[in-house]
């Protein structure tokens, strides 16, 4: 293979790059440790790895809602196909794999339980109630610079304070849109400026990667779980099988997709042409995801599901909007809070978000050692206690919202 490395080496996010300096740039100045070997975007890499949205993944539907299936693929192990797949093609191509692993880490940190189900029902009650729709992409940077915190070496929670190449990756990553030939954004926008999935492409080529690694990662496992939960049988393969021997290949599985797909970006990927496959490739990538729209995604054995992750979020949501009292809310919140698990963990959780000196006494050793930014305020306005309820379901894994449901329906 011809060496891809020498095409890459003086695009990579390295500190002879001229972007390197706002690729690095923090919110603030991270605390510093002697004798720490890592990069900072090493550094985020394990903040991300340590963080408490990252540890929920492993009980967040990718696909296939099966919560007592060991062998269906998790959020969590998603992310990990995704880490493996964008590390491959960014050694191979001479990028910064420190940053491409921070990126893949992160980038679904996002998502809401019940997969793209729980997303789309949570992004209903947004518009409702907020006027806005929610995505996964502008909920993980959301979530890695206002929700996620960590303690500190002084032993104080702080928000993760992540690197821009990093926050910029995880919300420039949508693999929903059909792009080849990916080549980095000019302009180093602010992030929040972002107003829908997949506007811009990632400011680094290391987002990129990630990018069209994360569309790598999910084809062919998506079929694999639907074989192994009988949502698709082996016949109904037949159509993709024919296509896929009309490319070449004798047989389809995550194995042979994985490896074909990450080879042949490898080989065409330049900073000329961008990071992108063979026309062929393409041609085949859309064969696959149209099969998984028709007979996996949009399969009507799925509906159920859908039925019931909307029935699970909508009275949760119902039973904690029950507390607001506008200016008493959070009064009513640790008055209330004995009366049910689920309330109380809510309470516990949006205390560590709110201004100090509206905490209420027998509240206040919760925030004791909570530096983090207050989000939510004095959370008077409803639209705010909105927010948060949202910001609490939305980080919810599907056992805990399972658990959270059956808790306020059994009370």
């Amino acid at each position: 293979m011809e060496d891809m490395e020498a095409k890459f080496r003086q695009e990579a996010m390295t500190e002879e790059n001229p972007r390197w300096e706002k690729g690095i740039e923090r919110k603030e100045r991270l605390y510093h440790r002697q004798n720490d070997i890592r990069s900072e975007f090493a550094r985020d890499y394990t903040r991300i790895l340590h963080c408490l949205s990252y540890r929920r993944l492993k009980h967040k539907t990718q696909v296939f809602f099966n919560v007592h299936n060991d062998h269906i693929c998790t959020r969590m192990e998603h992310v990990l196909h995704v880490e493996s797949v964008s590390g491959t093609i960014g050694k191979a191509l001479g990028l910064n794999t420190d940053l491409i692993r921070a990126i893949a880490m992160g980038h679904d940190l996002g998502h809401a339980p019940f997969g793209h189900s729980g997303e789309q029902i949570i992004s209903k009650l947004c518009e409702e109630y907020l006027e806005e729709k929610f995505w996964h992409e502008k909920n993980g940077v959301y979530v890695v610079d206002k929700l996620d915190l960590l303690d500190s070496p002084q032993d104080r929670y702080k928000n993760l304070n992540l690197t821009y190449a990093v926050r910029d990756g995880i919300i420039s990553h949508c693999g929903e849109v059909d792009e080849n030939g990916l080549k980095p954004r000019e302009e180093a926008l602010d992030l929040c400026e972002i107003k829908r999935a997949g506007q811009y492409n990632a400011y680094t080529w290391e987002g990129c990667v990630v990018k069209l690694a994360d569309k790598i990662a999910y084809l062919g496992r998506d079929i694999e779980d639907a074989i192994k939960l009988h949502v698709l049988s082996k016949k109904d393969l037949n159509p993709l099988l024919r296509a896929a021997k009309s490319y070449g290949h004798e047989t389809l599985n995550t194995s042979v997709i994985m490896h074909e797909f990450v080879t042949d970006l490898i080989m065409h990927s330049s900073p000329e042409n961008g990071i992108g496959f063979s026309t062929d490739k393409v041609e085949f990538m859309q064969e696959i995801k149209n099969f998984n729209y028709e007979h996996i995604y949009k399969n009507k054995k799925l509906s159920a599901f859908v039925k019931y992750s909307e029935l699970v979020l909508q009275t949760i949501f119902e039973y904690l909007m029950e507390y607001y009292d506008d200016k008493k809310t959070l009064d009513s919140l640790s008055r209330h809070s004995a009366d049910n698990q689920v309330l109380l963990d809510f309470h516990n959780w949006v205390i560590k978000f709110v201004d100090p000196d509206c905490v209420p006494t027998e509240a206040y050793y919760l925030q004791a050692r909570y530096d983090n930014e207050k989000i939510y305020g004095r959370m008077e306005e409803k639209s705010t206690y909105v927010r948060a309820v949202i910001d609490f379901i939305s980080g919810m894994t599907d056992a805990y919202a399972i658990q959270c449901f059956e808790n306020i329906i059994t009370f």
